[in-house]
């Protein structure tokens, strides 16, 4: 006998042009699995809709919002949720996108994060290197791939001796650091060019960035938000691509490099290690600590040439995403009833 669809909500709402791909990608993978019945959040939903499995992904943006007494009555809302789940059997599922909860919240909004983090059946992993810091079950789905997102996207030749950054600059990302070290290959590498694409989230940094640019030539900064069109553009138009981040846990830059056939050096982890041997060798490069001008040296030789293989990316088809997804629903479901 067939099984009925799992009625499950997403704590997303409809994507709009400005969302992250990975979660658009995930809406559409969703929306096509046939064993469930994909429904966006809202909170009428919530609280009186029926409802198999809610899956959370970044819960904390359910109780944002720009006035005091608009984020006290989301956290009265969300405690309905929480003990109408309770009362109905339904199922919390998370996707591990972070390892901790996000620093600076307000006591009330901690306390409601951490029981719902206390109440999860289930918790999707993006690689099996994540230790979750809440115990429950748990199940590795990768991250899905950009290849066919950046479809459409007009293919664009890598100018030579080019390493790019490409994405929304943030401080952890050490884009200072990797301007400071890529000053250091004047000397013996003066046709060597790093081309810097993406919006700052301040203006300290981007006034940083700017400062440290002026100083070398070679480098070019362009500090402004990037369409998808414009993000796969500055990828495709660099040899590699550096991702000098101080931390490093699940990278979607790395993936969408790979999506469009460029290397990347990246911090060296567990999970960077892991994501090497998956897609084969010459794809993806690793440093140790902060990036020097010695790992941007090398880099810059190793990618003169391409690998003489494509990157495997096969394990990330977002059809197989979306039928794991729907087995990790039913197993959430089953541990609850």
């Amino acid at each position: 006998m067939a099984l009925r669809p799992l009625r499950v909500m997403q704590s997303f709402r409809t994507p709009r042009p400005t969302t992250n791909p990975y979660i658009v990608m995930l809406d559409q993978a969703l929306a096509a699995e046939p064993t469930i019945d994909h429904v966006r959040f809202s909170w009428r939903e919530a609280l009186l809709g029926r409802l198999d499995v809610i899956h959370f992904h970044w819960p904390e943006v359910l109780l944002e919002g720009d006035r005091p007494w608009k984020r006290w009555g989301k956290r009265q809302l969300f405690r309905l949720m929480l003990l109408r789940a309770a009362v109905g059997g339904t199922a919390f599922v998370r996707t591990v996108h972070n390892l901790e909860l996000p620093s600076g919240l307000d006591p009330a909004t901690r306390r409601l994060l951490v029981t719902l983090e206390r109440r999860t059946r289930l918790r999707i992993l993006l690689n099996d290197v994540t230790k979750p810091a809440w115990e429950s079950a748990t199940v590795v789905i990768p991250h899905g791939h950009y290849v066919d997102w950046f479809a459409a996207t007009p293919r664009v030749l890598a100018a030579p001796h080019t390493l790019g950054f490409a994405g929304l600059v943030r401080a952890y990302k050490g884009v200072e650091s990797l301007i400071e070290a890529f000053a250091q290959t004047a000397a013996d590498r003066p046709q060597l060019r790093l081309r810097i694409s993406g919006r700052p989230t301040s203006a300290a940094l981007r006034s940083e960035l700017e400062s440290l640019a002026a100083t070398d030539a070679r480098v070019t900064l362009d500090l402004r938000f990037l369409d998808e069109d414009a993000f796969a553009t500055a990828i495709m138009s660099a040899r590699g691509i550096v991702l000098p981040y101080r931390h490093m846990h699940n990278s979607g830059a790395a993936l969408a490099a790979l999506s469009l056939s460029r290397p990347v050096l990246v911090p060296r982890n567990e999970v960077n290690t892991a994501l090497s041997a998956e897609v084969g060798e010459g794809w993806v490069h690793q440093y140790d600590d902060l990036v020097d001008a010695d790992d941007l040296r090398a880099f810059d030789d190793a990618v003169a040439h391409e690998p003489a293989e494509p990157p495997r990316l096969g394990g990330r088809d977002w059809s197989t995403v979306g039928a794991q997804h729907a087995d990790a629903y039913r197993a959430a479901v089953a541990g609850v009833r």
